[in-house]
C-alpha cells in the first residue's frame, strides 16, 4: 500500500472520530452555607438554566471560619438543591467534603429524542 494513501486514510478516520465526539461542559455554581433565600433562588435558577442546556453542574459550598465545624449545613443545602432540580437532573457525584469545600455534581437527565407524530399533520389537513 502507498504510504501517502495510508496517511490520508488515517487522517480521514481521525477527522471522523473528532466529528462524532461529544464535548461535555461542566458549569460551576458556588454557594455559602448561610445563603439568603432570595440568593438561593437566584443560584437555583442558574443551575436550572445550565441543566436545561444539557450541561453538568458542579455545586460547591464554601465554608469559612466556624462554618467548617458544621458540614451538615452544607450537606442539607446540597440535598435541598438536588430535590428542587430533581425533574431536570440527577446527582452524578454525591456531596463530599474536600478541605474547606463540599462538592456535588449534577448531570442532566438523558433526553429521549421525541419523534414527531402524524396526529398534528392530520389535524392540519382537515382545515
Amino acid at each position: 500500500m502507498d504510504y501517502g494513501k495510508f496517511k490520508y486514510e488515517s487522517a480521514q478516520k481521525a477527522r471522523e472520530a473528532r466529528r462524532n465526539q461529544v464535548l461535555t461542559v461542566i458549569k460551576e455554581m458556588k454557594l455559602r452555607p448561610k445563603i439568603d433565600p432570595h440568593d438561593y433562588e437566584t443560584k437555583k435558577g442558574h443551575v436550572v438554566r445550565f441543566l436545561t442546556a444539557g450541561d453538568k453542574v458542579k455545586v460547591t459550598i464554601m465554608f469559612r471560619g466556624r462554618e467548617q465545624s458544621r458540614p451538615e449545613l452544607g450537606f442539607r443545602l446540597l440535598q435541598r438543591l438536588a430535590q428542587d432540580v430533581a425533574d431536570l437532573g440527577v446527582i452524578e457525584s454525591a456531596p463530599k467534603q474536600d478541605g474547606r469545600n463540599m462538592i456535588m455534581v449534577l448531570a442532566p437527565h438523558k433526553q429521549a429524542k421525541a419523534r414527531p407524530t402524524a396526529a398534528p399533520a392530520a389535524a392540519a389537513d382537515q382545515r
